[in-house]
């Protein structure tokens, strides 16, 4: 009791618990006085172990327990209003301490701090001054940390020498070095002496250095042997093994000897001394040796060890006295008759380690018999402990240090406060018990130790037994209210231990419900699986509610809550089997019991919540939605009661700063999302209902420009809109945001974005219902509020844009995606007014770059800087639209891809002079060039009679034909008559607009190539008085490279061999014989190979038909240049189709097909004619015209060399024989055969191109023809001679000869 009374007056002081943690058990040289003493008390609270007789009497152990009790509970009291006052933390149970604390800090009543600090301050000023620098807290905690470790390696040591020493020497706390182990053992404390005997006799290489360093440590001179002796052996006890012990031993004679030359003769007698002197000890002390060694015996003994000689009698006999007399023994021995008492209650209790800190000669007790004289000894011994000290005394100022000591005591605190309260019903012990708890949930919260503090706060948890009603008693309510005072005291310090507290607050909630005889939410929110399971859950969830008292009305609470375990889901989870009586009446009793704490205690855990700060109530969230998904999770009993205090907090909280908000929302947001995702539909419509509550609030809040919360605490609804399966869900969804929109239109900012995501995603339902009501609301919001949309964010015009656009794409009602594109015109007509909300006049103000006007006054000033500057900002909005729309162009309903061309057209046509020409670019490239994507990659190059194709794709094919004889030919003139109204802005963009007409003309497609072409002449007919030279020449390049891509080529055919004989054309298209794959895929792709080739001829004509027009209506404006590009690209075609004419074995070939080719003979007779009158007529025209950059020689030179290779075309065709470079020459005579009908056919053909040739041969100027007479004469006689299909060439020719030819003839004679 003397010990306890001591220790209580100590713990009362905060300061002085702390200083001695510091300077004791943070000092490697000092014992651990903090954690004994708590150690200690924590074996007196337990009690005397049972099955251990003791001398207490049981009212004195009570005592005894109850005393410690109240220490260790006031050793936590101390910690906590140190650390409150060192980070002061007002403390509602001790102002009045704090108070005294500050007007007197040098209280009388505590000796010990005042002599310790006092002290300390005289000794070492210095020293203190650094102490109370911040800096010391990290000395101190390596001091522990240091101690620790060195403490494992002692403690490995002590049972594995060798391997403690390694720990040691890798932890750096040991020298590696024979001196440096030696200093170790020599000094260490708490090391095992036998141990270190035993290591020190090793005969390995290390421990005999080690002994070695350790004997030569000792300073021997002037000692006598048996002083020597005692000090050697103070420090370790010798090893039982002879051998061990010998080379000990031998060391030491050579020690002595060393430090001693004059003592003996030599180390022998030493040696051989030193094992009698030990034999002595061991005779003389030990009490089981009967017959004691005299004087006598001893001197005989040890007769003839001086090297032969005798030691002299009298120095033998005074050793022998002295070991008679004093016993040589090891430090602690002393201690030897404390420790082998008979088991006293004072070690039984633990005090003995706590008396043993200070008090180290028992023989000193008798003279204190008062505990004052004892506390007053204790005093001087820490005195004299802080003088001998080397080291500084610390006084503690930093809280880091609790941290230590609560890793040194939380253990045993636990343990003295859990057992007693689950064990004893005992008022007092449990009131101190929850009181132990408190402050021990007090400190560790507050120091953020997570580990520690759940430990403490998960123990009280269980032992309010609200998860086992059934067992609940006195204490368990008691702990309730513990668990209540610590969330009102300790909230913000909480962190995720709110979760256990929040359990229980809803466990609470459920047995009070219960009590009072209300329903269970499960009545309303149960999720029955089937059919038997529905009515077995109908009929165990009707109560009877009755307003009196009784068993009758909680029967069912009773099978439903008897017992459970803490850890489970729900009350009672584990609970099975039949309830008696008599388990109900005892149930009824302990629910009234609970009437002790009423509701509004628990409740006002959560009106409380506004005073949490910032941190704090984010983890309160956190932890009540986790509390809440666990009562939602349960299929047969959910509950919503945490779920509507979500609703309430934010109530509470609703003034605080939106940074906090944002991560609050953060955490239920996610919670939101997965409630309303819910497959118990119940609980999901109740949540979307409290979100939608929680919304509400936050719209009542007004929202500046630029800010996103509203968008964030509206993203649940989204989210749940797109995963929830459930058709009530997604419908209730948009009802509620309707709701908002109707009753907070003037509050929602930010907030719209999430709504249109909203309508988006309802765009896009399966269910028609949801589509129908989602665009009713949007219908109403676009018309009624559309100034409200972009009043403060006008990104949420692009939102508002992309939700029509999703509307127009949905299948279920015509008339939607119709209303819709109607509301995109209603859009790009505000767009274009620039009405996007009052944010656009404080944009403009703020921007330097923009022009003060009206965006409606700028349709004369299309090159204005500040216009184009201020309209280039509209592209983020006017992207969106446009883009839209276009992709509506393949749209599978003609009225919808009408109607919205239609659109998209009309708005660039109206408002397209507010664009700049980057944004023409951007239109152009992303919006109307992708109209025809599809078309220039996907259509079929066959057009529409590929072999092969079955009559799965004939829909297909239908929907193709319509979509290009419809939308596509309509889209490409709207484009080119777009190009051609903007053409002042947008004449840089020529060059891709043609680019896009020839990759039509490119495709091996005649419809295709058709509406190019058709295209092509259109553009040309109506900008082409706005064309410079140069965009002329682009023109006339592009017309060149489209006449290149489309030349026929009939490579494959004139490298395959001919059909089978078999195949018909009918057989052909439908049936391909499947025996021979590898003759089945060359047929294919040899009519493949015939289709491209008619179609690219056909395409050539209509290019050469369209050349001819543009040059007839332009011919006057072209340059000479610009008509001999044109004049060189046709002559290619002409040349061409002359080298496929010409080759017989191509033309055989083709014959041999038959009906298949559908080709005349030749089969580019046509494409080659029309090319070439076209080429004279460029030649010709040019010489009349003589347009600027003409050159007479190069055109005359041109129309030369075309009149003789065409006149030599004709000739090797007349005469059908081996074609003849220079027909002047001599050649081989052979017979002439009659020309047949089909060569007659193609000369007759071909005659009305050789007439032209000569009259453009006699249209030359006199002197030219003269001079060029002589290339022409042999072709001219050459035509004399061969045959013809028509008299038109010989007539010509007659004229000719008559009228050019001969005059110059008889001019030469």
């Amino acid at each position: 009791m003397i010990v306890l009374r001591f220790l209580e007056k100590l713990c009362v002081d905060s300061q002085i618990l702390v200083d001695i943690f510091i300077n004791y058990d943070c000092d490697v040289n000092s014992s651990n006085i903090f954690e004994r003493m708590v150690n200690g008390l924590l074996k007196t609270a337990q009690g005397v172990p049972p099955g251990v007789t003791t001398t207490l009497l049981p009212p004195q152990e009570v005592t005894m327990k109850l005393e410690a009790m109240k220490c260790l509970v006031a050793i936590l009291r101390s910690m906590g209003d140190w650390m409150n006052k060192q980070l002061r933390i007002p403390d509602p149970h001790s102002t009045k301490k704090f108070e005294s604390a500050d007007n007197s800090p040098e209280p009388g009543s505590l000796p010990i701090a005042n002599g310790n600090v006092d002290e300390a301050v005289e000794g070492s000023d210095s020293h203190s001054e650094a102490s109370s620098d911040a800096s010391d807290v990290l000395t101190i905690e390596q001091r522990r940390a240091y101690k620790l470790e060195l403490q494992e390696g002692i403690s490995l040591f002590n049972r594995k020498p060798k391997k403690g020493i390694e720990f040691l020497i890798n932890a750096s706390k040991v020298a590696n070095s024979p001196e440096g182990i030696a200093s170790f053992l020599r000094n260490a404390s708490g090391l095992n002496k036998t141990l270190i005997g035993d290591y020190l006799g090793e005969r390995e290489e290390l421990p005999l250095k080690v002994m070695h360093s350790y004997v030569d440590s000792f300073e021997f001179q002037g000692m006598e042997f048996d002083e020597a002796i005692r000090a050697f052996l103070q420090g370790f006890r010798l090893p039982g093994e002879a051998q061990k012990i010998d080379r000990i031993m031998e060391k030491f004679a050579e020690r002595y000897c060393k430090c001693n030359p004059k003592a003996f003769t030599s180390s022998d007698t030493a040696y051989v001394l030193a094992y009698s002197v030990i034999l002595l000890n061991t005779d003389a002390h030990n009490s089981m040796v009967k017959n004691k060694m005299s004087a006598d015996d001893f001197i005989r003994n040890n007769r003839g060890i001086d090297d032969g000689k005798d030691l002299p009698e009298e120095y033998l006999r005074s050793l022998f006295e002295r070991i008679s007399r004093n016993e040589i023994k090891m430090k602690d021995d002393d201690l030897a008759p404390q420790q082998k008492q008979s088991v006293n209650s004072n070690r039984l209790l633990g005090l003995d380690s706590i008396l043993n800190i200070v008090i180290r000669k028992r023989g000193e007790d008798k003279y204190m018999e008062s505990s004052d004289d004892l506390i007053r000894h204790m005093q001087e011994q820490f005195k004299e402990k802080a003088r001998k000290s080397e080291s500084a005394y610390y006084a503690a100022t930093d809280v880091v240090i609790l941290r230590f000591m609560i890793e040194v005591c939380w253990a045993p605190m636990l343990a003295a406060f859990s057992v007693p309260l689950d064990q004893s019903d005992d008022e007092v012990v449990i009131a101190m018990c929850l009181e132990g708890f408190r402050y021990a949930v007090h400190v560790t919260a507050v120091m953020s130790m997570k580990t520690h503090r759940d430990a403490f706060v998960t123990s009280l948890a269980k032992f309010t037994s609200l998860h086992s009603p059934a067992d609940i008693k006195q204490k368990n309510i008691d702990a309730i209210k513990a668990i209540v005072t610590i969330a009102d005291e300790d909230g913000n310090y909480l962190q995720e231990a709110w979760e256990h507290i929040l359990t229980c607050v809803s466990r609470f909630e459920h047995l009070h419900l219960l009590g009072e005889g209300a329903p269970p939410d499960a009545t309303f929110f149960a999720f029955p699986q089937n059919e038997s399971e529905k009515s077995k859950q109908t009929k165990s969830t009707i109560l009877p509610v009755l307003k009196k008292k009784g068993p009758g009305r909680i029967q069912y609470a009773a099978s439903a809550v008897m017992r459970g375990s803490y850890d489970s889901a729900g009350i009672g989870g584990n609970a099975s089997g039949a309830v008696t009586s008599e388990q109900v009446n005892n149930l009824v009793s302990n629910l009234n019991m609970l009437e002790q704490v009423g509701s509004s205690e628990m409740n006002r855990i959560f009106t409380r919540s506004q005073k949490l700060n910032s941190e704090a109530i984010i983890d309160f969230v956190k932890a009540l939605c986790k509390v809440s998904m666990e009562e939602l999770r349960s299929a047969s009993d959910p509950r919503v009661f945490s779920l509507t205090k979500i609703v309430e907090i934010a109530h509470y909280n609703m003034n605080r700063i939106r940074l906090v908000w944002s991560s609050i929302w953060h955490v239920l947001s996610d919670f939101f999302v997965t409630i309303g995702c819910s497959e118990n539909l119940s609980i999901a419509i109740f949540a979307m209902d409290s979100l939608r509550q929680l919304s509400m609030k936050f719209l009542d809040r007004e929202e500046l420009a630029n800010y996103n919360f509203q968008n964030e605490f509206m993203k649940p609804f989204v989210i749940v809109m797109r995963k929830s399966s459930a058709v009530e869900i997604r419908e209730l969804i948009i009802r509620c945001v309707s709701q908002m929109v109707l009753s907070r239109v003037n509050n929602v900012k930010s907030g719209w974005k999430s709504m249109f995501m909203v309508f988006t995603t309802a765009a896009y339902d399966d269910h028609k219902n949801i589509v129908l009501l989602a665009f009713e609301i949007i219908e109403k919001i676009v018309r009624d509020y559309f100034p409200h949309i972009t009043e403060t964010e006008t990104t949420t015009f692009t939102d508002c844009v992309n939700c029509l656009i999703a509307f127009t794409n949905n299948r279920f009602n015509k008339d939607i995606s119709l209303n819709a594109i109607a509301f995109l015109r209603f859009c790009a007509t505000k767009l274009a007014e620039g009405d996007l909300g009052s944010s656009r006049n404080k944009d403009k103000e703020a921007s330097a770059k923009l022009s003060p006007s009206s965006p409606q006054k700028g349709k004369d000033g299309k090159q204005d800087n500040g216009e184009m500057g201020d309209k280039d900002n509209h592209v983020y909005f006017w992207f969106p639209l446009l883009a839209g729309l276009s992709e509506l162009s393949f749209d599978p309903r003609p009225e919808i891809r009408k109607s919205a061309l239609q659109v998209l057209f009309d708005t660039l046509r109206n408002h397209g002079h507010h664009f700049s020409l980057s944004l023409w670019e951007r239109v152009f490239e992303s919006v109307l060039f992708p109209i025809f994507d599809y078309v220039r990659h996907a259509i079929d190059p066959s057009g529409g009679n590929s072999p092969g194709q079955g009559t799965d794709s004939d829909t297909v094919e239908l929907d193709q034909d319509a979509w290009l004889y419809e939308t596509c030919t309509l889209a490409l003139q709207l484009v080119v008559d777009l190009f051609v109204k903007f053409y002042n802005t947008v004449n840089p963009l020529l060059r891709k607009v043609l680019m896009l007409l020839v990759s039509f003309i490119k495709r091996p497609h005649q419809s295709l190539a058709g509406i190019g072409i058709a295209a092509f002449v259109r553009l040309m007919s109506n900008a082409g008085d706005l064309f410079s030279e140069e965009k002329w020449q682009e023109v006339a390049l592009t017309l060149k490279e489209a006449a290149n891509a489309t030349v026929p080529d009939f490579s494959f055919i004139a490298s395959e061999g001919s059909l089978p004989r078999e195949t018909n054309v009918d057989s052909f298209v439908s049936d391909v014989p499947d025996d021979d794959d590898s003759e089945s895929l060359r047929t294919q792709h040899l009519y493949a190979s015939l289709s491209d080739a008619k179609c690219r001829a056909a395409v050539q004509l209509l290019l050469i038909q369209a050349v001819m027009e543009i040059y007839n209506m332009y011919r006057s404006q072209l340059s000479a240049k610009t008509t001999l590009i044109l004049f060189d690209a046709l002559r290619d075609v002409a040349t061409h189709a002359h080298k496929i004419n010409g080759n017989t074995t191509l033309r055989s070939k083709l014959q041999d097909f038959g009906s298949m080719t559908q080709m005349q003979d030749p089969p580019l007779l046509r494409l080659e004619n029309e090319s070439y009158q076209t080429c004279f007529t460029f030649l010709q025209n040019l010489i009349l015209d003589r347009p600027p950059s003409y050159d007479e020689a190069q055109v005359e030179s041109f129309l030369i060399d075309l009149c003789q290779e065409i006149l030599q075309f004709y000739i090797e065709t007349a005469q059908s024989g081996t074609i003849s470079e220079s027909s002047s020459l001599g050649h081989a005579a052979h017979w002439q055969i009659p020309l047949g009908s089909g060569k007659r056919r193609e000369l007759a053909a071909r005659a009305p191109l050789i007439v032209a040739t000569l009259q453009a041969v006699c249209s030359l100027g006199e002197s030219s023809f003269e001079k060029n007479l002589g290339r022409f004469f042999p072709l001219l006689a050459d035509l004399i001679s061969c045959e013809h299909g028509s008299n038109e060439v010989q007539v010509a020719l007659s004229d000719m000869l008559s009228s050019a030819v001969g005059p110059i003839l008889l001019r030469s004679c």
